[in-house]
């Protein structure tokens, strides 16, 4: 069976025209997915998240100054995205949907969701075109009702996942590898339980190399009940905020790997899609899609 795939409509949030952050980049990926039958019986539609869910890894005043849009100029500077509306929906859509996605994956053994990856939003304010954390949230409101006790979150996004790291402190089993880029943003990073930097313009087999040093002896050593993969495709060489050099094979290699390492450990996996900076949305959504191919693969034994 083809693992379940999460999308709702609001994921594409309204922003004004010239904006640089690519938000057609959701539609057209639901649209790719689609259209590779990654999605033979449709899209799971998530609920937005609630305050009380969102508290799970923020802080009420934030939670609270976002949904009543009423963020500080600075804060909403520092995010990148003007806290509307639109955006406020978008953003409790994403969370939502992957909760909705990694409960799946601890039902089925895989799950993604089509947004996600948030991992820029710190426990007390957003940044980095992150409003909130989707990955933190989901991961403390899931052991807080005891349907874990340990994740891991791997991080594969050009920049270091700052916010998660901070959303997720103090909490030995809830951790986080991430390999990155490390001459990139944020300038000033919140160290997590292990950040692996790298220099610029390493290439696929460099890159490959590292994820598979760390990856396994990880898992093993932590026996975590469910593996959260940001598998942003900003490492891409064509990548307008990466600095790395990884192909679309390369990361379709990554992908595989990251995906294949856990599930031969019998590990729950739920894939969100991370950060993405180009232009051109079908070349960016095509990178996207890679991941909910590796998912396919894998259940499909190939």
């Amino acid at each position: 069976m083809i693992p379940p795939i999460v999308f709702h409509p609001a994921y594409e949030a309204a922003l004004p025209d010239g904006h640089r952050f690519p938000m057609g980049k959701y539609g057209r990926l639901a649209a790719v997915v689609a259209a590779r039958g990654l999605a033979p019986l449709g899209f799971v539609a998530p609920e937005p998240a609630s305050a009380e869910l969102l508290a799970a890894a923020h802080g009420h005043a934030y939670v609270d100054a976002v949904l009543a849009q009423a963020v500080p100029r600075e804060v909403e500077r520092a995010i990148g995205l003007p806290v509307t509306e639109s955006v406020v929906r978008r953003s409790r859509a994403s969370v939502g949907g992957t909760l909705l996605a990694a409960r799946l994956a601890l039902a089925e053994g895989l799950a993604g969701s089509t947004a996600g990856g948030s991992h820029h939003a710190r426990r007390e304010q957003g940044a980095g075109f992150c409003v909130f954390n989707d990955v933190a949230v989901a991961a403390r409101a899931l052991r807080g009702e005891g349907a874990i006790a340990r994740a891991l979150v791997v991080d594969l996004d050009v920049h270091q996942g700052d916010g998660t790291a901070d959303c997720l402190a103090y909490e030995p089993d809830l951790f986080t590898l991430s390999i990155h880029c490390e001459r990139n943003y944020p300038t000033h990073k919140i160290a997590g339980d292990l950040d692996i930097g790298l220099p610029d313009g390493v290439e696929d087999e460099a890159y490959l190399a590292v994820l598979a040093g760390r990856l396994p002896g990880l898992l093993d050593a932590l026996r975590p009940d469910l593996v959260f993969y940001n598998a942003g495709v900003d490492p891409h060489r064509d990548d307008r905020l990466g600095r790395l050099r990884l192909t679309d094979a390369g990361l379709y290699a990554r992908d595989r790997y990251v995906v294949a390492t856990v599930r031969a450990r019998n590990i729950p996996l739920v894939a969100v899609i991370g950060g993405g900076y180009t232009t051109d949305i079908d070349a960016l959504a095509g990178r996207h899609a890679l991941v909910f191919q590796a998912l396919a693969a894998e259940a499909e034994g190939a």
